[in-house]
């Protein structure tokens, strides 16, 4: 084979049920090696269709032509040297077959969160859109808070009360005029603070707010009273893995961890496909909704529906991208949509302004203040079609 070789990979497709050995995997090794650049026609050879196989041989395609819809093998982050550049090819599938098919894992896309979306009415009042409580911070995570409630009331809530340690008050009260906000007896931790959750429609807890003792148990003891919808996220979840009290988040939450913040609170796993199936368990032992962030976001919710996000790039790898997640969600809690529409829509509007802030900006020089600039550009892309 010449130097510069340009490879067309078919050999094997979304049939193969198991790893490559023999004459097979030495010719993808050969190929991987001296090929300039492989093309590959519905999946890599090797790559299995929708299980995870690691070390085993598997073409590194630079592109890859997958016919009519994406593959579960797609959207697992250890595949990405493997796939390269995605291009999904029309074969002219019957689209009635098509509509037919009930998936076992769907996609969230501009045509799922258009019939989520709720257009406001000329008459509403900021009372029709809900009040929305954020409690978040501590002494050097002040920014977590202020990045929560700046999306918050971006993403449309009436009205939002952000509850924060003393050290924080000026800080929001100077930062986000537009919202109220209360502060804990505490002067660097949320300890004691103890909100009337009856005055709100939706109430998110965790961005920054730290993990010591007394933040634990003050954390706990919300669990029990909080009967509100609920968003818990960053530091609740840590500070309730601390505690291995899992068992106490009430029903019908949102959790919102990254991976790592998920393997603290159900346990160590070994790989992606691992980790999506334990969301998808914890989901329905729980009776809760996991938004499980990532490259692809995935939402499992306590009924076994599964989805994968489309929007999103690497940019929003970046501090403060969860808080403004956080902020999106409670704010379309409050407004009345219900768990898992909050949860779709939130993560499409999040990605989308992530994906519009990278073109504005550039994914390294991408901030979390940046999606919350380009909110209101997503929410156009629903209300002007």
């Amino acid at each position: 084979m010449v130097s510069n070789s340009v490879v067309i990979d078919a050999l094997f497709g979304s049939g193969l049920n198991r790893p490559l050995e023999g004459i097979n995997a030495l010719l993808i090794n050969y190929l991987n090696e001296h090929a300039k650049e492989i093309i590959s026609i519905d999946l890599p050879s090797g790559l299995m269709s929708d299980t995870l196989e690691i070390g085993v041989p598997i073409i590194q395609a630079s592109h890859t032509l997958s016919f009519q819809s994406t593959k579960l093998a797609f959207y697992f982050p250890e595949n990405e040297k493997f796939i390269g550049e995605i291009h999904l090819l029309d074969i002219g599938l019957s689209a009635g077959f098509l509509h037919q098919v009930v998936p076992e894992i769907s996609l969230i896309n501009q045509e799922l969160v258009e019939k989520i979306y709720k257009p406001r009415q000329r008459f509403s009042h900021k009372g029709t859109f809900g009040h929305a409580l954020l409690l978040a911070g501590s002494y050097g995570k002040t920014g977590a808070a202020l990045l929560a409630a700046k999306a918050c009331m971006h993403s449309g809530v009436g009205l939002l009360t952000v509850g924060v340690p003393q050290c924080a008050y000026l800080i929001l009260q100077v930062g986000l005029p537009e919202a109220m906000v209360t502060s804990d007896q505490k002067k660097n931790k949320l300890a004691t603070i103890m909100p009337n959750y009856s005055n709100y429609q939706a109430v998110g807890i965790g961005p920054g707010i730290g993990t010591e003792k007394k933040t634990r148990q003050w954390l706990l003891n919300q669990l029990l009273v909080i009967q509100c919808p609920l968003v818990l996220d960053a530091d609740a979840l840590n500070a309730i893995a601390h505690e291995e009290k899992w068992h106490c988040i009430p029903k019908n939450s949102i959790l919102t961890p990254h991976p790592k913040e998920f393997d603290r609170l159900f346990g160590l796993c070994q790989n992606s496909q691992e980790r999506i199936l334990k969301a998808i368990e914890k989901a329905k032992e729980l009776s809760c909704i996991v938004v499980l962030k990532g490259h692809h976001t995935l939402i499992a919710t306590s009924e076994g529906e599964v989805w994968f996000n489309t929007t999103g790039n690497a940019g929003m790898a970046t501090g403060g991208s969860g808080d403004v997640l956080t902020g999106i969600i409670t704010s379309l809690l409050a407004q009345g949509y219900v768990s898992k529409d909050a949860a779709l829509l939130g993560v499409w509007l999040h990605g989308k302004s992530g994906d519009i802030a990278s073109k504005r900006h550039g994914q390294e020089a991408l901030v979390a203040s940046h999606i919350i600039e380009f909110l209101g550009d997503a929410f156009l892309l629903m209300t002007n079609r």
